[in-house]
């Protein structure tokens, strides 16, 4: 029989062992997938005006070019007028603090870092948007899904190459969503019926190794036929950068009572937003007599 002293050492020894084969287990998981490491900022095309838009290389809003149905493209134009008298147009759930949700919280307005594992790949958004959840387990679609922003998404690993190593991520997230949701801050819009499915193959450039693609085909029934753009990201050199804290409900001026936005002045009093808007209902309030 073992005396305690020699059953420590067994047990040191045996744990030791259990560590050191875990680890070794987890470099060899490691070495299958790409080194997609760090934070991911999006790419930007020097001279294109405006806030940051699906298609990188288009401005944003009209100069996007979607191929909405003419329903749709009314919608934009609407958004876009609405926005010129001081109005949030088809934008106003962003304008609330609401997360973004698919397409617009892979724009990168603050990089993305993505976290790989055999059965789950995470995306972390920040902001009003936390993060993408993609299942890699080879399950399959639920028969049921609960509406979200991000919407339900599985992926699968390829390897292209024949390398023994994966280099592609494809993804299919489907709804139903949660929204209005829009491609970007001018409220160019998605289907209302939040029915999107977006399908995606996001890998390292082949030239370059801090260059991350992810070709995007939105099929919306907004749409005249799928739309696909190319979104890159690159990577920030440190490999140790800082991540931000960001929230939208901190410092914010904008006010939400019912359906209307109302601006908060430097003195503390509500303000309107646009044009001839008119005050909220104050019947529930006592009415001070001047």
């Amino acid at each position: 029989m073992l005396d305690r002293s020699s059953a420590g050492a067994v047990a040191l020894a045996l744990a030791s062992a259990l560590m050191l084969a875990a680890g070794g287990v987890r470099a060899a998981d490691d070495a299958k997938y790409p080194d997609w490491k760090g934070a991911w900022a999006r790419f930007v095309v020097r001279g294109l005006g405006g806030q940051p838009s699906f298609d990188q290389t288009k401005s944003w809003g009209l100069g996007q070019q979607a191929p909405l149905t003419a329903e749709y493209q009314k919608v934009l134009e609407d958004s876009i007028a609405d926005q010129a008298r001081g109005g949030q147009g088809n934008f106003v759930e962003h304008a609330q603090c609401l997360p973004a949700g698919m397409p617009l919280m892979m724009v990168a307005f603050r990089p993305l870092e993505f976290v790989i594992t055999p059965e789950t790949t995470y995306v972390l958004v920040g902001g009003s948007d936390h993060y993408r959840r993609v299942f890699t387990d080879g399950r399959a679609w639920p028969k049921s899904i609960e509406p979200t922003f991000a919407g339900y998404a599985i992926g699968r690993w390829i390897d292209t190459e024949g390398s023994r190593r994966y280099d592609v991520l494809e993804i299919e997230t489907r709804g139903p969503f949660k929204g209005r949701r829009a491609y970007d801050a001018t409220g160019l819009p998605l289907h209302f019926d939040n029915q999107s499915i977006f399908r995606e193959r996001i890998h390292l450039d082949k030239s370059d190794p801090n260059l991350l693609h992810d070709e995007t085909t939105v099929i919306d029934h907004a749409l005249t036929r799928p739309w696909t753009v190319d979104k890159k990201y690159v990577r920030h050199p440190d490999p140790h950068p800082d991540w931000d804290e960001a929230y939208c409900t901190e410092g914010t001026a904008l006010v939400t009572i019912g359906k209307e936005l109302y601006y908060m002045s430097g003195d503390g009093m509500l303000m309107p937003a646009r044009k001839d808007q008119p005050p909220p209902d104050l019947r529930y309030f006592k009415q001070t007599l001047k």
